[in-house]
Order: C-alpha cells, then sequence, then structure tokens
C-alpha cells in the first residue's frame, strides 16, 4: 500500500497502478456499453427496475474513462446482488448485510480500484445495517447505490426496513407497525459526506447521480427509488410517473432557490421556528426560498430536506443533499502506516528477531 497516491476521478489510486502497459492512463482507454456487459443472461423479472439502473451504469463508466480491470462490484443479498455477474468486471457476491465490510478491507488493501457497492434496502438497513452506518461514518472510499424498492423481493414480498406503515405483505398480513427508515435520513445522521437521491425513471438523472458519486472522495451514498413490479409495483409512482413528476419531484441544485411544480410555481422555506415547509410562490417572494448549499458543514438543513416528505407519496426531494470533504478513511490508514514505520526498528524480519536480548541455545 503506497502512502503516494493520487486522486483519479477523486478517488485513491496509486501512481504505479493507475498507468497501464503502453504508459497510457485509466482515462485514455475506450470502451463502449458492449464492453462493460458480462456474457450472463440478466434474470431479473421483466419490467423490474434494475434493468435501468444497470444500463445506466454501463452506459456511465465508459463516458467517465472507467477501466474495467480497474473496477468492482460487491453485493450482499437479493435481487440487488446479482449486479455483479452482469458486469464484465471484478466482483464480490458476498454475504447478507456485509457488503460495507467485505467493500471496506477492499478499499483500504487496495486503493488503486475503483470500488462500488450495491445493496438493497432489506440488505442494507436491516441484518446490514451497522455495517452501512459505520462504512458512511468512517468516510470508506467506496461508493453505494441502495436500490430502494420498499420490499423483500428475492424472497417473494416480505415487508423490509422502508415499507410504508400499514404494507401488507406475506410476514404482516395485518399491516406492518413499524415507522420506516429514511434512508438519505440515515446516511446523513452517520454524517456520510455525500448522499445523494435518484430513481430508476430517468436515466439522465441516475447516470449524473451516480458520476458525482463516483468523484466524491470518500464513502458516497445513493438511495435509488426502484420500482419492484411483481411485489410492490407503483410504490414510488405518485413522485415518479411521468404526469405528476414536474409538481413532486424537487430538484435539489447546488447554489439555486429551492423551487418546483409545473410552472416554478412552488419553493421551499424557512418558518420562524426553522422548520422548512413547502410554498406556493404567490403566497411567498422568491428571496424567501432556501437556497440549497450541497457543501454546508453541519448536515442539520440537509437533514430536514430530507424529512421535508413523510414519504414518496408527497413533493420529494431529490438530487445531492449533501457533498463535503473530509479525509477518507483508507488516506488515514497510510498515514498511520507511514509514521509506523518510520518511527519502527529494523525492517528485516531476522534483524528484529535478534534487535532485543537473544539467548543461543544448544
Amino acid at each position: 500500500m503506497s502512502v503516494d497516491d493520487v486522486a483519479v476521478n477523486g478517488k485513491r489510486s496509486s501512481d504505479a497502478s493507475s498507468m497501464v502497459a503502453d504508459g497510457s492512463s485509466p482515462g485514455d482507454a475506450v470502451t463502449t456499453r458492449k464492453d462493460w456487459a458480462s456474457d450472463q443472461e440478466v434474470r431479473w423479472c421483466p419490467g423490474c427496475g434494475d434493468y435501468s439502473i444497470l444500463t445506466a451504469m454501463q452506459l456511465l463508466l465508459p463516458e467517465m474513462g472507467a477501466r474495467r480491470e480497474s473496477t468492482v462490484f460487491v453485493s450482499g443479498i437479493g435481487c440487488a446482488a446479482r449486479f455483479p455477474y452482469y458486469m464484465n468486471t471484478y466482483g464480490v457476491h458476498s454475504i447478507h448485510g456485509r457488503a460495507p465490510a467485505f467493500a471496506t478491507g477492499l478499499a483500504i488493501a487496495r486503493p488503486d480500484l475503483d470500488v462500488w457497492v450495491i445493496v438493497g434496502d432489506g440488505d442494507a438497513l436491516a441484518i446490514g445495517g451497522n455495517h452501512l452506518v459505520h462504512a458512511l461514518r468512517r468516510n470508506v472510499n467506496i461508493t453505494i447505490l441502495m436500490f430502494n424498492n420498499q420490499i423483500y423481493g428475492l424472497t417473494k414480498g416480505q415487508y423490509s426496513p422502508t415499507s410504508v406503515q400499514g404494507k401488507v405483505t406475506k410476514s404482516t398480513p395485518f399491516g406492518s407497525l413499524e415507522v420506516p427508515f429514511n434512508p438519505v435520513s440515515l446516511a446523513l445522521g452517520a454524517e456520510a459526506t455525500f448522499v445523494a437521491r435518484t430513481h430508476d425513471m430517468d436515466r439522465k438523472h441516475m447516470m449524473a447521480t451516480f458520476r458525482r458519486a463516483k468523484e466524491h472522495r470518500g464513502a458516497s451514498f445513493v438511495e435509488v427509488y426502484q420500482n419492484c413490479n411483481v411485489f410492490n409495483d407503483g410504490a414510488f409512482e405518485l413522485v415518479t410517473g411521468r404526469s405528476v413528476r414536474a409538481s413532486n419531484l424537487i430538484p435539489l441544485v447546488h447554489g439555486e432557490p429551492i423551487r418546483f411544480g409545473e410552472n416554478g410555481d412552488k419553493g421551499v422555506v424557512a418558518s420562524r421556528d426553522g422548520r422548512l415547509r413547502i410554498v406556493d410562490l404567490n403566497d411567498a417572494k422568491d428571496e424567501e426560498l432556501i437556497v440549497h448549499d450541497e457543501t454546508r458543514e453541519d448536515p442539520s438543513l440537509a437533514f430536514q430536506l430530507s424529512r421535508l416528505a413523510r414519504g414518496p407519496f408527497e413533493p420529494t426531494p431529490i438530487g445531492v443533499f449533501r457533498a463535503v470533504d473530509h479525509e477518507d478513511y483508507g488516506t488515514g490508514v497510510d498515514e498511520q502506516i507511514a509514521e509506523a514505520k518510520s518511527q519502527a526498528g529494523p525492517s528485516d524480519l531476522w534483524e528484529l528477531l535478534c534487535s532485543a536480548s537473544t539467548w543461543t541455545v544448544d
């Protein structure tokens, strides 16, 4: 592990590993979507939102000049976890909920690799909850995409940590009693340095969001609203449907007032008690609108934005909530190793063994 790491697309990469045999850099590689698609049959249910996410990724990586031999997809268990099989890259299909832990070790041991983590809402927020929040808290240099369909799809339709209250499923025949997690709020509460939300019905927005997440140095978390047309069809239709997007998706654009609506006639303001609320601009002035600042160090305003909607059935913010620069975990580890080496005695094992009092036994 080199301490002389440089940033490539925001992620750490060692000088030696960032060059290929002909002396060119990773950014010189020219690939197409076909190069990134594996020879495996894609086996999601017809109409699943995962297909559009896969397409967005296979189109984005060539645009970014990424290299297949430097790219790894780590997944847990669930429908989303099949993702690595369909990418012509390195991949790890790991253990339920443990993908962030596997990815943490990989990112620290091999800083020359671009590590993507693919998880579902059940995988990441139930059995994997602690692994997720600690990867975010530590600011490990990985990019986490959480496919949120508000259901357990692979095991045939049980409720998940993001299922709405009252959801009737095979495991909650009388309706779920639990208050669901808000994944963006959870990530912001863990003080993740990059937090965003996108959805599977807008490829352009997905690609732009994934690019931002990948270019961020440190832990990136992206919630993707993803439709499960078999067990939870239409879960996000009230905000992502083509006919309602303009009215119910609130775009977050850094440095711009938060405004939305068919004619840009609605916005977000702060009440006297500090709480955010949605207003009709006929009843408020433009200068009263909150100006979105994704680089704000204090995550409290971003957290309030994440709580603006009670769920994906009323106007919901989408885009980048937070993007701040903190030292990533791997860089800190490298610095500690370098310091330890500088203070250590002999580096040769035999010299080390003989460096203190020794005895010769006949």
